[in-house]
Parts: C-alpha cells; sequence; structure tokens
C-alpha cells in the first residue's frame, strides 16, 4: 500500500521547493501537479485560446497528453511527448494555469493522472486541492502558507536571478488576485483541510521548514 503526504498552499508559498527535498530524504516520488496544470496551460496558449474561452478550454484538454516521467532523480513534464520543463514558469503560463485550472474537464483530468500516480508509488505531492479532493486519504496532510508580501518577493528575486526585470507591485497584484480566485473557485477550491497541519514559512528558511514538515511526518506515523 503506498505512502502519500499532501502539500496544499497558494501561490509562492514554497510547495516545490520543499515537496522536492522532502521527497528526497524521505526516499519518496515528488509530484508537482502545479507542473502539470502548467503543462495544460501551455497546450491552450499554443492553441490560441484565451483563458475566459471556457467551453473551448473544455474541448481542446481532451487533446493534451500529459505524462510525468522521474529523469536522473528530477521530475519532467511531458506535454505530447515534448519534454516542457522549460517553458513552464513564465507568468503568462501561470496566469493562464489559475484561470484554466476551474475548468471541470480540465480538474477532472489531472485529478484522474494525480489519483493513478499515487496510488501506485509513494508520493509526495503539491498542489491547491490535494488534501480536500486528489488524496483526500493522504497519510500526512501539510497547508503552506505565507503572507502576500513574502511570496511577492520571493518571486521578485527568482525573476530577477533569471536576468529578468520584474515590477515587485505588480507580481504582489497577481499573488493577491490569484489568491482570490482560487479561493473562490466553485470547484475544489484553495483550502486546509480540516486534519492539515498548518506551517507558515514567512520566518521560516527552507531547511527549517523542511526540518518541521518531516517532525510532523514522524508524529503522524
Amino acid at each position: 500500500m503506498s505512502y502519500n503526504i499532501a502539500i496544499d498552499g497558494p501561490a509562492g508559498a514554497g510547495k516545490s521547493t520543499i515537496a522536492k527535498k522532502i521527497a528526497k530524504k524521505k526516499g519518496m516520488i515528488y509530484v508537482d501537479t502545479g507542473s502539470m496544470y502548467r503543462a495544460m496551460a501551455l497546450y491552450l496558449i499554443r492553441r490560441g485560446i484565451k483563458p475566459e474561452e471556457a467551453e473551448q478550454i473544455g474541448e481542446e484538454c481532451e487533446h493534451a497528453d500529459i505524462t510525468i516521467r522521474h529523469e536522473s532523480g528530477e521530475q519532467v513534464v511531458y506535454l505530447n511527448g515534448e519534454n516542457v520543463n522549460p517553458y513552464l514558469r513564465t507568468e503568462e503560463v501561470g496566469n493562464m494555469a489559475s484561470r484554466s485550472s476551474v475548468n471541470p474537464k480540465v480538474r477532472q483530468k489531472m485529478v484522474c493522472i494525480q489519483k493513478k500516480l499515487a496510488a501506485t508509488a509513494d508520493v509526495v505531492m503539491d498542489g491547491r486541492d490535494i488534501g480536500t479532493c486528489v488524496l483526500p486519504d493522504a497519510d500526512v496532510k501539510i497547508y503552506l502558507t505565507a503572507s502576500s508580501t513574502v511570496r511577492a518577493k520571493r518571486r521578485f528575486e527568482e525573476l530577477t536571478a533569471k536576468g529578468e526585470t520584474p515590477d515587485f507591485d505588480s507580481i504582489k497584484a497577481d499573488i493577491i488576485e490569484r489568491d482570490e480566485r482560487d479561493m473562490k473557485r466553485e470547484i475544489s477550491p484553495l483550502r486546509q483541510a480540516d486534519d492539515a497541519v498548518l506551517v507558515d514559512t514567512s520566518e521560516l528558511s527552507i531547511e527549517e521548514v523542511v526540518e518541521k514538515i518531516l517532525e510532523i511526518t514522524e508524529e503522524k506515523r
């Protein structure tokens, strides 16, 4: 029987970074569900579909074949046979993912893939609705968060390190808007599961967060 850790939280809370480290320390497979939704968003953008075109999104998502493989210890997302990891972290893709992920057909397709992954392997899975929808019976559930200012600063530094010239106020506004959208969507809104442990990363280093979650997993055992 597989062992699953679910990590949920808003954009920029550090879910992916933390989940990867937890998976590595515990010898589990890391599943970044956000990257799967971003791959779908990339597909829709390439097809010229706009975020508000719900019907077209529902129709087109059926033609996107999204799979995850682990190569040299890293998660690689394939879209119709193409490794799309290099294209997933742009603001355009992130915003489209937030918009398109509310589409019932998109969520149904993604959740089905994610459940199959978790049923066949020990996984650390992060996203917006893992503990509440995708893996409601996960062995450990964490709700990771941080203030919008801290999350915006992290994103600003990430983009600056890539040689881009981001605007901090715009990033913060996007994060607040995305939080609102994710929390108020009708299907699988972002929220803390009743049995999830809240971990605020605002004042903690990455290693401190990792140690805290490892302690929680041991307590849960």
